[in-house]
């Protein structure tokens, strides 16, 4: 089974997390936190020590498997977003109230994170090494804006997910659903966004998929038509509104990104902007 896990920074210490389905939450790796409040340099004896002197501290706790440096998967106290709290009230540190403020943010940390490497995707100059418009393309895409966040960064699920009640494509015949994918036509518009359409049906990945689609999207655009969308013209109620129609009706997805094409396609500006919308699309409100 692929667990869903992440990694969040804490003035560079990474915090490690998993996503527990039973209890439908994200669970953090308790020795992490310590040593982003202390700074400690073997941060798990640390814990273990003020577990024993603070009993509270392992009502809290349960286990959960965790990658270690050595790449292997061991049992891992860990504690929820309410166990946090206990943790930062009862582990002496100059830092509480600062990790304090970074957790009621914890999710915009990994965001940014991802859009900082999204970012850098243009930058750098790797977005012309991606295949456009294969699955290898959009793994590629995927594994360098998600790398070092997310474990799965990069890989096509194994487990079935769901969203707002929707079930995505069957992890069973998901290979041979983005095999079929791939050999879509890209001759036209419509047919792009189509294309688009199945393989945001498709959702390979755990997390991440709009985000990385959404470039793959724009590779295929510019290749087959030397167009791009201009995202900053592309409200997101409507944006997410025309995606779940776009299951059994992709006309409304249609009108709205073709309002949104634009030829300028070299533009740093709309590049980066299409960014941020792109994570914004992403954010509850």
């Amino acid at each position: 089974m692929m667990n869903k896990t992440s990694i969040r920074f804490f003035e560079n210490i990474p915090v490690r997390a998993v996503w527990d389905e039973e209890s439908a939450k994200w669970w953090y790796c308790a020795a992490d936190v310590a040593e982003a409040l202390t700074k400690s340099i073997n941060p798990r004896s640390y814990w273990n020590a003020i577990k024993r002197r603070k009993s509270e501290l392992s009502t809290i706790c349960r286990q959960l498997k965790l990658k270690a440096k050595d790449g292997k998967f061991y049992n891992t106290d860990v504690v929820d977003e309410i166990g946090l709290n206990t943790v930062i009230a009862l582990v002496p540190s100059k830092k509480t109230e600062v990790f304090s403020k970074w957790m009621k943010n914890i999710e915009t940390s990994l965001d940014e994170k991802s859009k900082q490497k999204a970012y850098e995707l243009f930058e750098s100059g790797f977005i012309n090494n991606i295949e456009i418009g294969t699955t290898k393309g959009l793994q590629q895409i995927h594994g360098y804006i998600f790398g070092g966040l997310y474990d799965f960064a990069g890989q096509i699920r194994t487990q079935n997910i769901s969203k707002g009640g929707f079930a995505f494509a069957s992890a069973q015949f998901l290979t041979s659903t983005l095999s079929s994918i791939e050999t879509m036509s890209e001759d036209t518009f419509e047919n792009i966004v189509k294309k688009y359409v199945e393989m945001n049906i498709a959702h390979p990945f755990m997390e991440g998929n709009g985000r990385s689609t959404r470039i793959w999207l724009d590779l295929i655009l510019k290749k087959n038509l030397k167009k791009c969308v201009d995202w900053s013209l592309i409200d997101k109620t409507e944006y997410l509104t025309a995606m779940k129609e776009s299951v059994v009706d992709p006309q409304k997805i249609f009108v709205l990104l073709n309002n949104g094409l634009t030829d300028d396609i070299n533009n740093r500006e709309i590049i980066m902007k299409g960014i941020d919308y792109s994570y914004y699309y992403e954010t509850e409100e």
